[in-house]
């Protein structure tokens, strides 16, 4: 499945600052292995002893990991950079299709299951039973996904195909002359992959299920964007950066590589951009809803499914609400306490305040109280009601073709709504003293640290040694988000390697969407070290099994980066005090932007609940809400991917220390979390600190 491996390899940030890593976990669909599997695998492997059921077992696992890796060519290029090692031969060129019928999807994810219960759980290793939970885990999501087909959305506005395709051909390396080859041959398969993308989208249309009309003007803007390119289009920029680097082709060879490279452009994928949105036009007005899932016939379960599949925390929604709300709170008690206020503690109006303030010691997070939420309602804000769908009370907010309407526009700065990016306009009146601190951090910032990204990373990277295990040597390049599309692009992201030449990485930086130094500081903390980089590679040098690497676990990796990020504050040249504030103002915007993502898909806010939701915290303008709300209508859960998963660590990490009282340690945690993988947070806590233990054969 083109569209699944597609997301696996743009881990980057999306969400609360418009990130386009997006969840599509790899389903087992349409290809042959699955019906082998049962039928032919099992009966020549599987033998009484543990041994042969070990040897069995990861027979078992590295077919699986080989037939979902060949099924298409963009999947077996991003992950094996020398797939013949693996016994994979490059068969039929193609992007893959999109099923729509949800009984194949089922049938195949079944047939996996039965195979995976014939081998004996208590005879495996204790890292092929982790390997086994994980997978077990894994499956029962994909069949959940396989039911809801029809409600995911490839064509999301933030992590959807038409900006994902791009940006991975553009990566697609050339190691030899067959690369190439291989490589036109796949521009070629773009117009019938549109095809298989538009006939699923149609069926989505046909179920009641199709995007709004908001939505798909929003996807037809960015493909216009793309095909307005034409011969600036950076597929022919990046195509002859790459094409130069091919040592053994001449420059006559390299000089036709070219023009067939734009002629493809210009016969195969920019037709295919047209046609898609032509069909969007086509199509609009069949969306049925404008609002959160919930308004779907099934679409309350179907958030229920999205939030367990994001996450990876066993928690169900509303006790992720409440654990967001906690730690916001948390989070608030730490800032009052910098600021010297005191009587925070409470929940007013709908609103969080602080409560006893909490300590951060060596970077962990002492546990606080909860806080709940009054009656479960929000207070509407002053002088905005809603009756009867409408807005009322107020002559410059109202109710317009679904939109809010109102003046004051609010500026979108890293795909994140600024609140004046002030403390006390974030969260309530924090006293001038906060807002001080704010405003000065950045000039201190830049004042101290590097002024290029590389030297950032190096920065990051020996900063973190201390508290985290010591990643491989690996090599990294950062490479600037091209001008013409800045604006649909994600201010940063990594490229994750293949998994057999993790020692070569890239981020990209989107320039445009930086703002100052200390958001380029801690963006790279993110993608870098000690995020997403240094947690892949890190993994990828315990050389787990294969079939772990391509399984997507977003609400580990994301929560990882988005843990990174927040100790980043702390890294930079600013004070404790400083970097308290900064740290904690950041995870409560994430964290209201999580209540609402809840709020408008599970409990069915309108735009006027959203607005009074986040009026309650300083953010009043309308054309600020409208653009959140649509934001959260067209990625539903991600929020919840980078903040649960975020709050899940810290939960862990607090968890561990308990345990280990005056022995605890940094490096040991991060050590013990990093070793078992991206995995449910269930199965991560299950298996810390044994997996050292597992891999030098020790009780």
């Amino acid at each position: 499945m083109f569209f699944s491996i597609l997301q696996k390899q743009n881990n980057h940030r999306d969400g609360a600052r418009s990130r386009f890593h997006n969840r599509k976990k790899m389903i087992f669909a349409g290809t042959v292995f699955v019906g082998i599997v049962g039928a032919v695998l099992l009966t020549r492997y599987i033998g009484d002893t543990a041994s042969g059921q070990n040897r069995a077992f990861e027979k078992f696992t590295n077919q699986m990991f080989c037939q979902e890796t060949a099924s298409n060519t963009i999947s077996l290029h991003y992950t094996l950079k020398n797939p013949e090692q693996f016994g994979i031969e490059q068969g039929v060129v193609t992007l893959g299709t999109f099923p729509v019928e949800p009984e194949t999807l089922l049938a195949s994810v079944e047939n996996l299951n039965q195979a995976l219960e014939t081998f004996s759980y208590k005879k495996l290793s204790a890292d092929n039973q982790l390997t086994y939970d994980v997978l077990d885990y894994y499956l029962e999501i994909a069949e959940e996904d396989a039911k809801y087909l029809l409600y995911e959305e490839p064509l999301g506005i933030v992590s959807g195909v038409q900006t994902q395709l791009p940006v991975v051909l553009s990566e697609y390396q050339f190691y030899e002359k067959d690369d190439v080859d291989t490589y036109l041959k796949l521009l070629e398969t773009v117009p019938s992959y549109f095809e298989s993308l538009i006939a699923f989208e149609r069926a989505k249309s046909a179920a009641g299920l199709f995007m709004s009309d908001t939505a798909a003007n929003k996807v037809e803007e960015q493909c216009t964007a793309f095909i307005n390119m034409r011969e600036n289009n950076y597929l022919i920029s990046t195509f002859v950066e790459r094409i130069n680097q091919v040592s053994e082709l001449s420059e006559k060879e390299k000089s036709d590589y070219i023009q067939k490279n734009a002629s493809a452009l210009e016969k195969d994928i920019l037709p295919a951009y047209e046609n898609l949105t032509a069909v969007l036009r086509d199509l609009q007005g069949t969306g049925k809803n404008e609002q959160g899932l919930c308004y779907f016939p099934e679409g309350k379960s179907y958030y229920e499914h999205v939030a367990e599949a994001m996450t990876g925390s066993d928690r169900s929604v509303e006790e992720m609400r409440d654990l967001t709300r906690r730690q916001m709170s948390e989070d608030l008690s730490d800032m009052e306490a910098v600021l010297g206020i005191s009587g925070a503690g409470e929940e007013k109006d709908g609103r969080l305040t602080g409560n006893e303030s909490t300590e951060e010691k060596d970077g962990q997070f002492k546990e606080n109280e909860g806080v709940g939420e009054k009656d479960g309602q929000f207070k509407e804000n002053e002088g905005v009601g809603e009756k009867d769908g409408q807005l009322t009370g107020n002559e410059s907010m109202e109710e317009k073709d679904g939109q809010l309407t109102g003046n004051e526009s609010m500026e979108e700065k890293d795909g994140q709504f600024k609140e004046n990016e002030s403390v006390e306009e974030t969260i309530g009146q924090l006293t001038e003293e906060g807002q001080a601190a704010r405003e000065s951090a950045p000039i201190q910032v830049a004042a101290q640290i590097p002024q290029n990204p590389v030297s950032i990373l190096k920065e990051l990277q020996t900063k973190t040694a201390v508290s985290f295990p010591e990643p491989p040597d690996i090599a990294y390049s950062v490479k600037y988000v091209p001008e013409a599309l800045e604006e649909h692009l994600s201010p940063a992201f990594y490229m994750i390697p293949a998994i057999d030449a993790y020692q070569e990485n890239v981020i990209y930086v989107n320039q445009a969407q930086m703002g100052n130094a200390l958001t380029l500081y801690t963006t790279l903390a993110h993608e870098g070290y000690p995020g997403h980089l240094y947690q892949t590679v890190y993994y990828a040098s315990r050389n787990p099994n294969p079939i772990r690497t391509i399984l997507n676990f977003g609400g580990y990796v994301e929560g990882w980066a988005t843990y990174a990020e927040m100790g980043s504050y702390y890294l930079a040249p600013l004070t404790k005090e400083q970097a308290t504030l900064l740290q904690k103002n950041s995870s409560i915007i994430l964290g209201i932007y999580t209540l609402a993502d809840i709020g408008i898909h599970y409990e069915g806010w309108s735009r006027a609940d959203t607005l009074s939701f986040f009026s309650g915290y300083g953010i009043q303008d309308v054309d600020t809400v409208n653009q959140i709300y649509d934001l959260i209508i067209g990625c539903p859960g991600n929020y919840l991917k980078y903040y649960i998963g975020y709050v899940e660590f810290l939960e862990l990490k607090k968890q561990w220390s308990k345990e280990k009282g005056t022995e605890f340690s940094q490096k040991e945690f991060h050590e013990a979390v990093l070793d078992v993988g991206p995995a449910p947070f269930e199965i991560v806590e299950k298996y810390m600190g044994s997996v050292e233990k597992m891999q030098k054969g020790t009780p």
